[in-house]
Parts: structure tokens; C-alpha cells; sequence
């Protein structure tokens, strides 16, 4: 069962007498200061005593054509706020569509080895699936939540909640304005191992191949120092010179990550088109050795670039040895995000079926924050999106960075949920908050779940195909990175329900989740 779309007056009524009630009940301590998150291992809960406080408006609007009108729209929002301003029962995060953690552990797992712990983040490993999410008539989101009990059974009272966030994807090429791609290539010596730029060149021909007559392109390469082999160019009637200079690519000495990027945003900025998408894009294994090596000395100036341009940033990683860190740091300043490829299949994924929902956007600074009713939540716990935390009172403040989403993304947020018992009703909102790309005006969309959505058995045969998945890739994640999740099967189950879901999805995806779960499995054996 699915509950979209935003909640009815009643329900909001009805959760507002309860939540003042609580609410004067769990104030006993006074002062609210910041609203505790759950940190790995432990779970936020409801009975601290501590006042959260009521969010600001923080220089954001209200969201426009999105809230109820009249009463029954301001009985809502008051609602909304109420809710908010009990302690611990918000859960806020910037949107992630990042998808390269998983791409390397993969990539690793198949070598034989481990990732480090520190490289695995869960939203990445879910968020490299297919979903079934229904999406949007027009820009913006749907909201999806759902759910199921956990473990065997429900175990002792947790249930696995899922919120699903899609946008709608692209119907035609032709559809989104120009590009203008500034490509920044890492030639330096560690690119010479086979899979890293042999790999780059042959994405950037086929890139090159795709893309429209009136888009442009250039490319910075950096190995101790930055050049520009070719400055802002439009694809129409150069082709051959992109492909020619492309090929002539070597790798050369050290990596000097710094160099290439502040000469690609130099030679972004010089060459950006009014209209147009303007993004750099960075392919390289991060593994910086040579200049300013640390993410900070770079940081600056993508955002004044982001902030000033409106020039976003695309992270491309390759390699058995790939600096993740580095990497998601860069593209998260950048509004952008990143992904891994190995493989000429990864490739042209990639830079040719995903190629428009990189370049064009849905929507810019996008923010989900998961609001809880403690009158049925005794704890929650979300799965990953440690690195993308919102503080609960910016979540509307549209001066505070949230996350770039292009035409057919989908995000999924996953939290384990223990309810009270007995409990029935109300269990959870959902919104989502972005900015529209070209306006910046403020929009938002809302989901809800109530107790019965979360009752039915997680591996039972009716329960979604895609939350199974959901479930599994999270689980896996987890158990990599050493965290303990409630109803978290052992890895070899795990495996065996992953190479389940491949043959009833006939998704060759999960199948080789399969194969990467069991492969841990005997590492960790």
C-alpha cells in the first residue's frame, strides 16, 4: 500500500491536537538548542526533553503553487510548523544522486579486495537502481513513502521506510537548451593503468559523437600543470579536431587536481553561454599528489563560479585506486555530483542514455525533510546521507546549498522506523523543497505514511520488487561500512534474496549486486 500526495486537513488536524499535547509534555527541560541527529549506531528518539525551535524564514519565500489556498491550506501549514517544533522528529538532508561509492566497491569487490569503510555510503548504493516511482506531470517532484516490517516478521518493532523522489525525465534531446561541457582531463602518470584514461578517451569520443551540432565543448588536461587544448568550441563542424585532439591525449607525470580545476572553471567562465547548460566536467582518478592536494584550496573557487556563473560541476571517477573523497567533496560544492565507471558499458551509460539528466536541470538546492509523529515513532534511524545534513531550521531557508536533480532522477531515502506499540495513524510527511532552475522561485511537494503502509512483511512475495532492492543495497552498505541496521539479514541471505530479486526483476543490475554481496561475503569470511 502507498499513500502519495499531501496529507487531508483532518489528518493534520487530528496530528496538531496530538502533537501540542506531546509537545507540553516533552518541554520539561526548556531551552531548545539544535535538534539532535542519529549518529552511526545510535538511533534519535522522542523523550530527551528538549524544545527544538521554530524554523526561520531564513530569507526563503513560501513555495509558490504548491500549498493549500485558503483555510484548510493555512490549517496545514500551521500544522507543519507545530510538528516542527517537536524535538527530534525532523530529519533533514540535501538530495543526492551521487551514485560513485557503489560504482567502486563494485570495482573493488572484483579485484578482491575490500573498500574502505569510509568510502561506502549507503544513499549512493541505493540510489544506483532503478525505481518505480510515478513521476511528475511537470518540473519538480513526486513523493513517494512506503514501507514494510522489518526482519523476520518485524523482529521487535522495526519497520524499513522508504521515500522515493522522481522527476520527470526527458522525452526528446532536442527538448533541453544547449550545452556547454568544459572537460578537465587527468593525464597524469597514474592514468596510464589500464581503465583510467584509455577509458576517458573513449567516453569522450563517444560523448562527442552525441552531442548536438549547437552544443560546445572544450578541454583543460592537468597532470603537474593545467593546458587548455581547446577553448569553447561549438560541435558544428568540428567533430573531427574534437576526436583528433581527444585521441592524441598521453598520460604524463604528477596529478595536480588544483591546476586542472581552476583552469577548467577559468576557461568555463571565458567561454559560457547565456541560455545554455554551463558545466565542467571532471574525469579523474583524484588521487591529487602535486599543488594545493587537499579539497580546500579549490573549493573556493567553484563556488564563486556556482554562485556567480551558475556553473556546476560533474565528477567522472575511474581507476582501482580512486581519491572518492576528493572527488565528492569538489562536486558537492559544485552543485553537481559524481559517478564511477570501469567499463566501456559504464561509459556509455553514462555519456549516452544519461547524458541529459547530467547536463540539464529539474530543479537546483533541493532539501527533503522527513517530519515524524510521536505519537506512533518511538525512534527512527536514516541510512546513510551523513554527509548531506541539513540543519531542521534552513530547511527553507533558500540561502543554504541542497542538491542539483536533472530530468529522470529518482532519490531514495531510507529509514528505519520503530513504532510505538499498538500504534495506528499518522506515522510520517515527507516534503521536498527546490528551487526552480531558471526562476528560482520556491516550490514544494508532500508525502505521507500512516502505521498500515509499514504492517506488511518486507520479503514477502507482494511486497514492491524495487523496495526489496531498496533494502538489499542499503543492507549491503551497511554491513560493508560495519554499522548494525535493525532486520539486516546476514550477507549470505542477503545475496541469496539479491540473486532472487534479479530473476524475478530480470534486472541485470541487482544481479550483479548478487555477485558483489556474495563476493564480500567470502572477503569478510
Amino acid at each position: 500500500m502507498k499513500i502519495r500526495g499531501k496529507a487531508s486537513a483532518r489528518t493534520y488536524r487530528g496530528a496538531l491536537v496530538a502533537l501540542l499535547a506531546g509537545a507540553v509534555l516533552l518541554t520539561g527541560c526548556g531551552a531548545g538548542g539544535h535538534t539532535d541527529r542519529a549518529t552511526e549506531g545510535g538511533a534519535q528518539r522522542a523523550d530527551d526533553g528538549r524544545q527544538a525551535p521554530m524554523p526561520p524564514d531564513g530569507g526563503g519565500r513560501p513555495a509558490e503553487g504548491d500549498r493549500g489556498e485558503g483555510r484548510e491550506g493555512e490549517q496545514k501549514d500551521d500544522a507543519r510548523r507545530d510538528l516542527a517544533q517537536v524535538p527530534n522528529y525532523l530529519s533533514t538532508f540535501a538530495l543526492d544522486v551521487d551514485t560513485a561509492s557503489y560504482g567502486y566497491a563494485r570495482r573493488s569487490l572484483s579485484e578482491g579486495r575490500l573498500p574502505a569503510p569510509d568510502s561506502v555510503r549507503p544513499e549512493e548504493f541505493v540510489n544506483s537502481f532503478r525505481q518505480d516511482y510515478p513521476r511528475p506531470g511537470g518540473d519538480g517532484f513526486s513523493v513517494t513513502v512506503d514501507g514494510a516490517r522489518a526482519g523476520n516478521g518485524g523482529g521487535d518493532g522495526w519497520s524499513l521506510m522508504r521515500v522515493g523522489l522522481a522527476t520527470r525525465a526527458s522525452t526528446r534531446t532536442a527538448e533541453r537548451p544547449p550545452a556547454a561541457l568544459t572537460f578537465v582531463v587527468d593525464i597524469s602518470g597514474s592514468m596510464a593503468e589500464p581503465g583510467r584514461l584509455d577509458l576517458v578517451k573513449e567516453s569522450l569520443g563517444i560523448l562527442t559523437d552525441q552531442l548536438r551540432d549547437d552544443d560546445s565543448l572544450a578541454l583543460v588536461t592537468f597532470s603537474g600543470e593545467a593546458e587548455t587544448r581547446l577553448p569553447m568550441t561549438r560541435i558544428d563542424g568540428n567533430r573531427s579536431r574534437i576526436h583528433d585532439i581527444v585521441d592524441s591525449l598521453e598520460p604524463s607525470d604528477s596529478t595536480n587536481v588544483e591546476a586542472g580545476v581552476r583552469t577548467g572553471y577559468d576557461v568555463a567562465v571565458e567561454g559560457r553561454r547565456r541560455g545554455a547548460n554551463n558545466r565542467v566536467v571532471l574525469l579523474s582518478d583524484a588521487l591529487a599528489n602535486t599543488g594545493e592536494t587537499e579539497a580546500d584550496a579549490i573549493l573556493e573557487r567553484i563556488d564563486s563560479s556556482r554562485r556567480e556563473f551558475g556553473i556546476t560541476l560533474f565528477g567522472v571517477g575511474v581507476g582501482s585506486e580512486y581519491g572518492d573523497s576528493l572527488m565528492e567533496r569538489l562536486t558537492n560544492r559544485g552543485d553537481g555530483h559524481t559517478t564511477y565507471v570501469s567499463t566501456s558499458a559504464q561509459a556509455r551509460k553514462v555519456f549516452v542514455d544519461q547524458l541529459p539528466a547530467h547536463v540539464e536541470l529539474r530543479a537546483r538546492d533541493a532539501k527533503a525533510q522527513v517530519a515524524f509523529d510521536p505519537q506512533t515513532v518511538r525512534e527512527f534511524r536514516l541510512i546513510g546521507y551523513e554527509n548531506r545534513a541539513v540543519a531542521d531550521e534552513d530547511f527553507r531557508d533558500d540561502r543554504v546549498d541542497g542538491g542539483e536533480v536533472g530530468p529522470g532522477h529518482t532519490v531514495t531515502a531510507l529509514y528505519a522506523v520503530r513504532l510505538k506499540e499498538g500504534a495506528s495513524g499518522h506515522v510520517a510527511t515527507a516534503t521536498v523543497r527546490w528551487l526552480d532552475p531558471r526562476t528560482r522561485a520556491p516550490h514544494e511537494a508532500t508525502g505521507t505514511v500512516e502505521a498500515g503502509a509499514l504492517d506488511g512483511d518486507l520479503w514477502a512475495p507482494r511486497t514492491a520488487p524495487r523496495l526489496q532492492v531498496s533494502a538489499v543495497a542499503a543492507y549491503f552498505a551497511q554491513r560493508l561500512r560495519g554499522a548494525e541496521t535493525p532486520g539486516a539479514p546476514r550477507l549470505g541471505d542477503l545475496a541469496e534474496r539479491a540473486g532472487s530479486l534479479a530473476r524475478s526483476t530480470e534486472d541485470a543490475s541487482v544481479r550483479q549486486l548478487a555477485e558483489s554481496i556474495r563476493s564480500a561475503d567470502a572477503l569478510l569470511d
